[in-house]
């Protein structure tokens, strides 16, 4: 008993040591300032690496991959069928009802462009004058907005596509751009609640539709009334980068095709067992890590930059160099900056201010993570028709642990290796037990499941059928 008490109090003392090493290396806080036109910060890192023709070879590669992915579907096809088969099933079943799709998304944005700001402005107007019961007033509009936040964007976008069995890819569109609207509504009550509260009469403080119109389209989750623009267009450098997203669409689904599927659909799905495991996790780190890249590439580098040029929006800082991090606390902080902004300055300093004190970090860092696991785990749970809790418990738990064990003071290509050594079996986890999770739900479905049975992952208790092997 004297050893285990013993053994206890090093760990104890150890967790404390690590949690104030990792909060200690925390940088300064700092304003959200939006670099201006033609600086150096204006460009994203691709594009000043791609100048360099030893980095852009490896572009090269990346598109001679993506053809002799197509020319063996074809050679398959050619030796099963007798004929070239060019058929994209997959992604014809992935983005159907898209017509629904658009009108869904419709709603959601003219929902989220009339009602915060009118919201807002009305409070506004009122708070400016001389009405008594202004704290009444505020919790009214507060509450308001709060209910249109969780039942009129939060609620009725999942129910439309939970009811009408959406498929992954228009789900997927519907609930990230849910997901986006909330962060932009509620970043642009809480930067302009604060100007009205110390207006004291003076100009109007209250932001025009049109500026906060731009912000919704804006490349950016924090809102300012006004942002560095370019002086042109470049549409040859937009559509350059809308291709080069479909590109990485019809890439993503040869990986899929080539890769995982066949894999998955000759799998036996039988009762868990830990050798088939290891051996799906091991296969799956190479489609999982193209699907990272791909995901990277398409959506934070070609999508954003596409947008912001149509935008003329100035800065293009979306992502930092990731790849070179030596530590997760650094690779959270530059893999995807939009994101890592709102959640630094909406959740992250909100709860060191709400607590008032600094002492409370590693609380405030353990709250982020658990809010970024929470909704990383919804968006998985709604577009794929289950819950199977594999990324947040890869969040919270190796996360966590990375990110204070990993932190800043780690240095040298040593610990670049560890990051993406554990960054791909990472990637293998997910690719693999979510789809084996996938194919289970199909060839094991339950026809009157209890609660219980919901939240029990299929594949752990599913066997498939011989005649259908």
């Amino acid at each position: 008993s004297d050893l285990m008490r013993q053994f206890d109090t090093q760990v104890n003392d150890f967790m404390d040591s690590l949690i104030e090493e990792s909060t200690s290396l925390e940088p300064a806080p700092v304003p959200a300032v939006f670099s201006p036109p033609m600086s150096d910060k204006e460009r994203s890192k691709l594009s000043e690496l791609f100048e360099v023709n030893h980095i852009r070879t490896i572009y090269h590669m990346f598109i001679a991959l993506l053809i002799l992915f197509i020319l063996s579907t074809l050679v398959v096809d050619f030796i099963d069928e007798g004929r070239l088969v060019l058929e994209f099933d997959l992604l014809v079943y992935a983005f159907g009802q898209f017509p629904l799709v658009v009108c869904t998304w419709i709603c959601m944005f003219l929902s989220v462009l009339f009602i915060p700001y009118t919201l807002f402005y009305l409070w506004a107007q009122i708070h400016s004058g001389s009405h008594s019961h202004l704290r009444l007033y505020s919790l009214l509009f507060g509450t308001l907005f709060l209910l249109y936040q969780a039942l009129g964007l939060g609620f009725l976008p999942t129910y439309t596509v939970v009811t009408n069995s959406f498929p992954p890819a228009s789900c997927f569109i519907i609930i990230l751009e849910q997901v986006r609207l909330m962060m932009k509504a509620h970043s642009f009550v809480r930067e302009n609640v604060p100007r009205v509260l110390a207006w004291c009469k003076e100009k109007n403080v209250v932001p025009q539709v049109s500026q906060y119109l731009y912000f919704l389209f804006a490349p950016t989750l924090i809102y300012r009334d006004k942002y560095p623009r370019n002086p042109v267009i470049r549409w040859g450098y937009v559509v350059s980068k809308l291709l080069q997203v479909l590109g990485c669409l019809f890439y993503a689904y040869y990986v899929f095709v080539r890769l995982c599927i066949p894999q998955f659909r000759s799998i036996s799905l039988q009762l868990f067992d830990l050798r088939a495991m290891v051996l799906c996790v091991f296969n799956s780190i190479l489609p999982g890590v193209l699907v990272l890249f791909l995901g990277f590439f398409a959506f934070l580098h070609c999508w954003l930059n596409a947008f912001a040029e149509m935008l003329r929006f100035a800065d293009r800082m979306f992502y930092k160099d990731w790849w070179n991090s030596t530590s997760f606390a650094n690779y959270y902080r530059t893999w995807n900056v939009v994101v890592h902004d709102w959640l630094y300055y909406y959740v992250y300093r909100d709860f060191l201010w709400v607590s008032g004190s600094s002492r409370c970090r590693p609380a405030a860092m353990l709250f982020v993570f658990t809010v970024s696991a929470v909704v990383h785990e919804y968006i998985l749970a709604i577009c794929f028709g289950f819950f199977y809790p594999v990324l947040f418990c890869l969040f919270m738990c190796f996360g966590m642990m990375f990110n204070f064990i990993l932190h800043d003071k780690r240095k040298g290509p040593i610990w670049n290796i560890i990051m993406w050594t554990s960054l791909f079996l990472g990637q293998g986890v997910i690719i693999c037990l979510y789809s084996q999770e996938w194919y289970a739900q199909r060839y094991c479905p339950l026809k009157e499941p209890s609660f219980f049975e919901l939240l029990k992952p299929r594949s752990w208790s599913c066997e498939r059928p011989d005649d259908r092997l």
